[in-house]
């Protein structure tokens, strides 16, 4: 069966990591995604982590544009936005994300696209949308973490800032951009036309903030951070075995109960201090002290595997390797082998949702810069001396093709 994107033409516009992800999200799931980079440099990504393969291009570009095809278009050239705007007349989607105001500078906004192809779908990405006094600050995930309140609440009480390893703000506006993206496209089912799609890193950090807006619009005090706990329930947290550090979580009575059971601790089951989830959050630093005195006679291993067996909620903390290399990323196929022309076999991971009916391909590994210009620019039915003229004229670069 076909995918469930087949048949959808992407225009990524877009550099670097929040544009990038949502575009491969919408690859993977079939749609045609066309990779429009400047010549000669392309997307910022091909050079920029600290470490390559084999080839030019760095792993973190490698991670980030699977199942696309790179064409060489200068959009700062006359000649080079006609050629896109030929590739705009059938496309579905295009994703930017330029900094405010750069799109209508080089003639590829909206609202000129738009009159090119009315069922355009067309996603701006930035750091915190395209209206308000903050719109045109620079758009970097460490600055939404700081600016949003999740620097706020990361880390440990009474200890500097920290942001959070992963780019929350980054990929998820990649994840939103590709939802209101997704939702546009059937609308327009309906409507028959497209729309604009603005997501900004700001917002989609904020709009992750559910925990934490609930208690300070609850309780009207401002989240503080509690390192690995939970802002709901207690105990549910990292806790101290005899070796090394774990993680439980009693986040209801009955579970509560079974914990107690298991560490012989029913005392605290009785104690006025514990007797519910309120409490317990009141005085969870001396809980945990109390728990913590109990999981000190036995290693996190045997701790995990008695609690499981009373079904209490409890894990090994891993690193990336042993994730990586567990029976679960296995059995789910979150580690994938994709053949690259230049770096050989590379390891990417897995898609991290399952389609029953229509399961997701590798289509395509990372493109090398321009590798499909010559593909694409045929598909458009233009004749070799159209191309060649184009080409005189600086609008692109067919050499990688």
């Amino acid at each position: 069966m076909k995918l469930p994107l087949s048949g959808l033409k992407v225009l990524d516009v877009s550099q670097v990591m929040a544009g990038p992800y949502c575009c491969m999200l919408l690859g993977d799931m079939g749609a045609d995604v066309i990779k429009v980079e400047p010549p000669g440099v392309g997307d910022q990504t091909r050079r920029a982590m600290g470490f390559r393969l084999k080839g030019a291009d760095s792993g973190g570009f490698l991670a980030l544009n699977r199942n696309k095809r790179s064409i060489e278009i200068n959009l700062k050239n006359e000649a080079g936005r006609a050629a896109f705007y030929k590739l705009v007349e059938s496309a579905d989607i295009v994703v930017e994300n330029n900094r405010p105001g750069v799109a209508k500078r080089l003639g590829i906004d909206y609202d000129t696209l738009k009159e090119i192809n009315p069922r355009l779908v067309y996603a701006s990405i930035s750091g915190f949308g395209q209206t308000g006094p903050w719109a045109h600050r620079p758009g970097f995930d460490l600055i939404a973490q700081a600016m949003s309140g999740v620097m706020s609440v990361m880390g440990h009480p009474n200890a500097s800032p920290v942001k959070s390893s992963i780019p929350v703000a980054d990929l998820g506006s990649g994840l939103f951009a590709a939802y209101g993206v997704l939702s546009a496209i059937i609308g327009r089912q309906e409507s028959g036309r497209g729309q604009y799609v603005d997501a900004s890193l700001f917002e989609s950090a904020l709009g992750l903030s559910i925990w934490e807006t609930a208690e300070y619009w609850g309780t009207g005090r401002l989240p503080v951070p509690i390192g690995s706990a939970n802002r709901m329930s207690a105990p549910y947290q990292t806790v101290r075995a005899s070796d090394r550090y774990f993680v439980m979580g009693a986040a209801n009575q009955k579970l509560w109960l079974g914990l107690c059971e298991v560490i012989g601790r029913l005392d605290l089951v009785e104690n006025p201090l514990y007797l519910d989830n309120v409490e317990r959050l009141k005085n969870r630093e001396q809980l945990i002290g109390e728990l913590e005195a109990s999981f000190a006679t036995a290693t996190a291993e045997e701790w995990v595997e008695r609690l499981l067996d009373k079904g209490v909620p409890a894990a090994p903390i891993y690193n990336y390797d042993e994730a990586l290399a567990s029976e679960q990323s296995q059995a789910r196929s979150m580690v994938l082998n994709i053949e690259h022309p230049v770096e050989g076999m590379v390891k990417s991971l897995g898609f991290p949702v399952k389609l029953s009916e229509t399961p997701q391909q590798v289509r395509y590994p990372a493109p090398l810069l321009g590798q499909h210009t010559q593909d694409v620019l045929n598909e458009l039915g233009l004749s070799a001396d159209e191309i060649h003229a184009l080409s005189q004229k600086g609008a692109f670069s067919v050499s990688a093709g």
